[in-house]
């Protein structure tokens, strides 16, 4: 699916979207969950070039340093593990780069962006997680325990993400729907 509206927008909004939901991971009465997976796709689908991949990593990590310094959010996530959050964002941004080629939104085009993005998050949990028990030193228990430990977050994980994407692709339809009828109603009157 190619995106019509300002391509000025596009980068704007999804550094947006990561500012407004990065503070808190789960979400909670007050906050959305975060939706820096679905950023990350979004941008590597929309966003030509590596340095805006660059640009919303150090984002994140900014976000995260605020959070956890100004408003006291838990720091117990940060640990040598900490840097395999790139290659847990490149999963999600590289399928976007995949998902380019599908133009329209037609089901089977849908149906393949579906299993990439579902492919993508499922890598991205497994090199966040394993390399979070792996380097952080904060778990004294074998590697099947911590599994069956983290498998309750995967859920959530995927669902916070599936979400957002069904969302921001209504959103975008939407607007391109707009946007091409207003200018093409405009045009029209013009004759």
């Amino acid at each position: 699916m190619s995106l019509n509206i300002k391509d000025i927008r596009t980068p704007i909004a999804l550094i947006g979207l990561m500012l407004a939901t990065r503070f808190h991971h789960f979400g909670g009465a007050l906050s959305l969950p975060d939706a820096s997976l679905a950023a990350f796709f979004f941008a590597g689908l929309w966003v030509r070039g590596w340095k805006f991949f660059v640009f919303l990593l150090i984002e994140a990590g900014l976000i995260d340093y605020v959070s956890i310094t100004q408003f006291n959010v838990s720091d117990y996530c940060v640990s040598p593990a900490y840097v395999f959050l790139i290659p847990t964002y490149a999963c999600l941004w590289f399928a976007g780069v995949y998902s380019r080629k599908y133009k329209s939104l037609n089901l089977s085009e849908l149906l393949v962006q579906s299993a990439v993005l579902l492919i993508a998050i499922s890598a991205a949990f497994a090199i966040s997680n394993s390399s979070f028990y792996l380097l952080s030193g904060k778990f004294d228990i074998n590697w099947l325990e911590y599994s069956s430990r983290v498998a309750q977050y995967y859920p959530s994980y995927l669902s916070y993400t599936l979400v957002y994407a069904v969302i921001i692709f209504c959103l975008v339809k939407l607007m391109n729907l707009v946007f091409s009828t207003s200018v093409n109603t405009a045009f029209s009157q013009n004759k």
